[in-house]
């Protein structure tokens, strides 16, 4: 039984989690926890996502909590965890003995503000690609990115194609194919504005300027720890 550990969180997206949990919760002979990192986790298992949704949690996550798959999915609740040091401490602690750490969209600066990314590839939503060589990771603008253990998805709705990659590495393309066709999984989108590559340039424009303090914030927050460990490793 191969056990999943899904991290909730205020303000997380719940597409992030909810793609990628779709796709895993169908793997055979796997158990998937969704685990809440709130200050309160321990007294309830609530957890509001980014537009208020709901989630309930199984279980808190703690420094003690095991599971084979580490999954941290991204959202604007990431800003708060980044300057979080007993967070991030759980976190790193927790992935020290996962077989595989993973995250979806902006999930990926928690698991390089913890030094899990450090040496690796990894990819996650494109206003923030960048910000992955601050924590010692090297930026690949792809939809997943496997590099040994750790597999990064980009943002949000890449959880999926995220889930599905990591099926396939957990139990076969075979299995993997099984759960694309059983969720009639084939995108089709009614426009061509899913990548800055790709969108109008004016709209590229409103959602850099919709976005810029948070986006601001979480480059500041990845700064000074990145500095912090650059002293500290001289040191």
């Amino acid at each position: 039984m191969t056990s999943v550990g899904m991290l909730l969180y205020p303000g997380v997206t719940q597409l992030d989690l909810a793609g990628a949990y779709e796709v895993l919760a169908r793997l055979p002979d796997t158990r998937v926890t969704l685990v809440a990192a709130a200050p309160d986790a321990e007294a309830t298992p609530a957890v509001r996502s980014e537009f208020g949704l709901t989630l309930i949690a199984d279980e808190p996550f703690l420094p003690a909590s095991q599971f084979d798959v580490l999954v941290v999915p991204g959202g604007p609740g990431v800003n708060q965890l980044l300057d979080d040091d007993r967070f991030l401490d759980c976190l790193a602690h927790v992935a020290e003995g996962a077989e595989w750490i993973t995250a979806v969209c902006t999930g990926a600066l928690l698991l390089g503000a913890a030094g899990l990314l450090r040496g690796y590839r990894a990819t996650t939503h494109w206003q923030c690609l960048d910000m992955l060589a601050l924590v010692g990771a090297t930026p690949v603008a792809e939809r997943v990115v496997v590099d040994r253990n750790r597999v990064t998805g980009a943002g949000v709705t890449a959880g999926i194609d995220f889930g599905l990659t990591l099926a396939a590495e957990l139990r076969g393309r075979d299995v993997a194919e099984r759960i694309q066709l059983l969720m009639e999984y084939a995108p089709a989108p009614p426009f061509d504005a899913g990548s800055p590559r790709t969108a109008e340039p004016h709209i590229v424009r409103q959602i850099v300027a919709e976005r810029a303090e948070l986006i601001a914030q979480r480059r500041a927050s990845l700064t000074r720890r990145s500095r912090t460990d650059v002293r500290n490793r001289e040191g």
